[in-house]
């Protein structure tokens, strides 16, 4: 998610990180350095600064207050709540200083934690009121961001919710760690944080708490529209597909508000809805802009009335026609494509230049804010980004991976910028990974040459190399000086990943055993065993699940280390160990809970603390009601029937088979609860995972049902699945996109659809494997993952190569080995690669440096194990 890549990705330039991590030379707030009363205590908890008097304790929950204010009042709020609490003897926590505070009010920023700047913990309902009205005589009706998931008090900045005031968590069906609270009885039940929801049913609202409804259908419908559905949410507002009622003719809404969604230069979401309102009236009539019909305040919360533009975003246009995202297009295909692509280009410049000589600059350029028509007609969405062109040093706040200036590049050439990426990102869509390679932009360009040139016409990778050329600091003179923070972290990203990698890929001469063991070492050099929270750095999951769980955290990485022949490595191990003894989660998930975990130490011989992770994963193994292999009932029956083979315990083995038993009547009835349905179709979360379970307790029990079962389940999850024109099978996502990744998508699906073909003659099935493998055969992808990028479909094509008697699998795995040097990245010379969107690296195995290690190891020799439960193929991949 767009909110968590923000969250983790502000604290450091390279590696995903939480918040809290880094405070030092942060904008203080006056309350968190200033001396206390006697007997206070002040602690950090993460991004908190927590305040506690001296005596009395707090229930374990109940009614709190959240104080909001604007960017400007948010240190004087701080000091006069503060003030008001220990006078009062009332615990409270606020974020520890101003750029946190910005933070978690920006624009891309999870919306049920949106304003909220205080906390404080009343004792009980006499006290909340007393609070209530003693806060908002001290605050005299200051203004701030509504927080969406409380109740607001009065007019002002106070805002009141039900909910935990001690942490606790439970794990609820779908095998997720949740916050939870107590009903009555004491069963913990989830603590829903959602915008209305402010009390749970059985908890009374005080008399003396009056609702103060937010902007919504109703209010909008006394102006004379009506909601149709939401398009999109951010902090800073919603867009929704609206009707006037006065004509029924059907429009688009946007919401800001007041105080929220801030920019990098502290702008809410209002200002920006003016700079967008100021573009769409001086743009009146330019064609592929939208109309502005209407301006108006609802609730205090500001709306824009504009024409809705009908087309799809540039980004799905070129995942629906670019010939290298599908296996065997040929040459023909590739110069139509590269034909049309330019010319909407083209299209895309004219409407930027008409925009210019109106005087306004884009200033926010890329494929999500693009349209285009069936009949190849361009529009622009989103102009909140927009400035005049003549405004000094004039660039946007805000702006995507790989589309944004750098400093040194303002007024019209903003967009002149973009405008080359966006050329480049026809040809070869890489443009994320600017946020940590800068520069590379140009390298994008030449691979584009490399394999496009031929079909250009002359000069134009010349113009797009010349537009995307950073700026000689001479060029830069007079611009707006960088901000220390920016220029620290720009200094350490340049630090860890400036120098060049002391290995080549791509070549025919390439050393894959060099490359694998640059790519351990840059692995372990990202370790970090001096924290509790963490090893290895990875996906921004791991800081919701744990630092030692299996797709993000130590034990995945430490098993891909193993698994691809680098070694083992005895420190590390005594930190997961270590996790082990402190106690982790109670997620009992494969993927990311205990059995994941349990499986790796059983692997290396810790049995006693092997055996009990499983046991505490049976508390909560009941609750689950996901059948699927990355969190559900499927991963932990494969750890079980694992584990019962590798200790000879048929106790393990006989729990195993209760949990088929229910993963058997989901696959009977798909329509009973906790079904996955066929939009997660694939190995981690569709019925693969749950086929392969059954079939290796099949393998192990010799129950046919098991293995009945097992064929009917990859059934489901193909009939998810979609032929494409060049005779490949993906599957269907959401209606947008096809896909055939290992996570969701048909890649997954065919490597067991491949092991029941050795226990059961089926040329459908045959067939379909046959068709996935195509699809996983595409010389364009992305991502260089496991899970959802290319080493999994390189992976998945080696393995399957025993089923291709032409050899066009090999060459496939050739391809995609030669084109991982288009993802590679260097970290402290060692080679590295991108995670999840190419936002920060990841050594993680879902996602990261871990899981690459494993492809490229299954692509070399074609029978090591790059996941588990998988047992080796005989028949070497590639010849190298």
């Amino acid at each position: 998610m767009i909110e968590q890549r923000h969250l983790y990705g502000w604290a450091d330039p390279v590696f995903y990180e939480s918040p809290g991590e880094t405070r030092a030379g942060g904008r203080e707030f006056t309350a968190a350095v200033r001396d206390l009363p006697q007997g206070w205590t002040r602690t950090r908890r993460g991004v908190w600064t927590v305040l506690r008097p001296p005596a009395g304790s707090l229930p374990d929950q109940g009614w709190k207050i959240h104080v909001s204010a604007v960017r400007e009042d948010a240190d004087d709020t701080v000091t006069a709540v503060s003030d008001y609490c220990t006078a009062h003897g009332l615990a409270h926590k606020f974020l520890g200083d101003a750029d946190l505070y910005e933070l978690f009010n920006a624009k891309y920023m999870p919306r049920q934690g949106s304003g909220k700047l205080i906390t404080v913990y009343p004792s009980d309902e006499a006290e909340l009121e007393r609070t209530l009205h003693g806060l908002d005589a001290v605050l005299g009706g200051r203004s701030g961001p509504h927080v969406l998931t409380d109740l607001r008090w009065n007019a002002g900045p106070l805002h009141v919710r039900y909910g935990a005031f001690r942490e606790q968590y439970l794990v609820d069906e779908r095998g997720h760690r949740v916050p939870a609270v107590a009903r009555p009885d004491g069963t913990l039940v989830p603590d829903e944080r959602k915008p209305g929801r402010y009390a749970p049913d059985w908890v009374d609202v005080p008399a003396f708490l009056t609702e103060r409804k937010p902007a919504s259908g109703e209010g909008l419908r006394a102006y004379g529209y009506y909601v149709l559905r939401a398009l999109h949410f951010s902090n800073g507002g919603g867009v929704y597909l609206a009707e006037r009622m006065s004509d029924g003719h059907q429009l688009v809404l946007k919401e800001a508000r007041p105080g929220a969604g801030l920019d990098s230069r502290g702008r809410d979401a209002v200002a920006r809805l003016e700079r967008e309102g100021w573009a769409l009236e001086r743009l009146a009539d330019v064609e592929g802009v939208p109309r502005l019909y209407d301006r108006f305040t609802v609730g205090g919360h500001h709306f824009l009335a504009m024409e809705y533009v009908g087309g799809e975003m540039l980004w799905l246009w070129l995942a629906t026609y670019h010939p290298l995202l599908f296996s065997g297009s040929g040459q023909a295909e590739e110069a139509a494509y590269v034909d049309r692509a330019m010319a909407l280009a083209d299209r895309v410049e004219q409407l930027v230049d008409a925009l210019h000589a109106r005087g306004v600059v884009f200033g926010d350029l890329h494929p999500g804010n693009i349209l285009v028509a069936e009949d190849g007609r361009i529009s622009l969405i989103d102009f909140e980004a927009a400035f005049a062109a003549d405004e000094p040093e004039g660039r946007s706040a805000l702006g995507a991976q790989g589309f944004l200036a750098p400093d040194g590049i303002h007024g019209p050439a903003v967009d002149h910028y973009a405008l080359a990426a966006l050329r480049a990102w026809f040809l070869l869509p890489l443009n994320r990974l600017a946020a940590l390679s800068p520069g590379r932009e140009l390298d994008w360009v030449a691979a584009a040459g490399r394999r496009f040139g031929h079909l250009l016409a002359p000069g134009v990778l010349d113009r797009i190399t010349a537009r995307l050329t950073p700026p000689r600091p001479s060029d830069a003179a007079g611009a707006r000086p960088v901000p220390p923070r920016r220029a620290e972290l720009r200094r350490r990203r340049e630090e860890l990943l400036g120098r060049p990698c002391e290995v080549d890929l791509g070549g025919p001469d390439t050393d894959w055993d060099a490359v694998r063991r640059s790519l351990a070492t840059g692995i372990l050099a990202t370790a970090t065993p001096h924290r509790q929270d963490r090893l290895f750095p990875g996906d921004s999951e791991q800081f919701t699940a744990d630092g030692a769980c299996f797709a993000h955290g130590a034990a995945g990485v430490l098993w891909a280390l193993d698994a691809a022949g680098q070694g083992r490595f005895p420190q590390h191990e005594e930190w997961l160990l270590d996790q082990v003894r402190r106690g982790l989660h109670p997620v009992p998930g494969f993927y990311t809970g205990l059995h994941g975990t349990a499986h790796v130490l059983a692997g290396f011989g810790h049995d006693k603390e092997a055996l009990e992770l499983v046991e505490q994963a049976d508390a909560n193994v009941d609750r689950l009601r996901d059948p699927g292999l990355f969190r559900g009932m499927a991963g932990v029956g494969l750890n079980l029937v694992s584990l019962a083979r590798h200790y000879g315990d048929d106790r393990l083995l006989g729990r195993a088979a209760a949990l088929a038993e229910r993963v058997m009547a989901l696959i009977d009835d798909p329509t009973l609860p906790g079904a996955p349905g066929t939009a997660q179709a694939g190995l981690m979360r569709g019925w693969s995972g749950p086929a392969l379970f059954l079939l290796r307790l099949y393998e192990a029990t010799g129950d046919e049902r098991h293995l009945d079962r097992a064929v009917r389940a990859v059934g489901l999850d193909l009939a998810g699945c979609v032929p494409q024109s060049n005779g490949s099978l993906q599957v269907a996502d959401r209606g947008i996109r096809t896909l055939a990744y290992l996570d969701v998508g048909s890649g997954g699906i065919a490597l067991v659809a491949d092991e029941l073909l050795e226990h059961r003659d089926d040329p459908a099935l045959a067939d379909a494997v046959s068709g996935i493998r195509h699809a996983c055969q595409a010389e364009f992808v992305v991502e260089p993952h496991l899970l959802n990028g290319r080493s999994g479909l390189m992976a998945v094509v080696s393995r399957l190569a025993h089923r291709d008697a032409k050899g066009g699998a090999r060459a496939a795995v050739e391809l995609h080995l030669e084109r991982l040097a288009w993802h590679a990245l260097s970290y402290r010379g060692h080679l590295a690669f991108a995670g999840e969107q190419s936002y920060r690296l990841s050594s993680d195995l879902a996602t990261g440096a871990a899981g690459v290690l494993l492809g490229i190891t299954a692509a070399i020799d074609g029978t090591a194990p790059f996941l588990p439960f998988f047992g080796p193929r005989p028949v070497p991949a590639a010849g190298r």
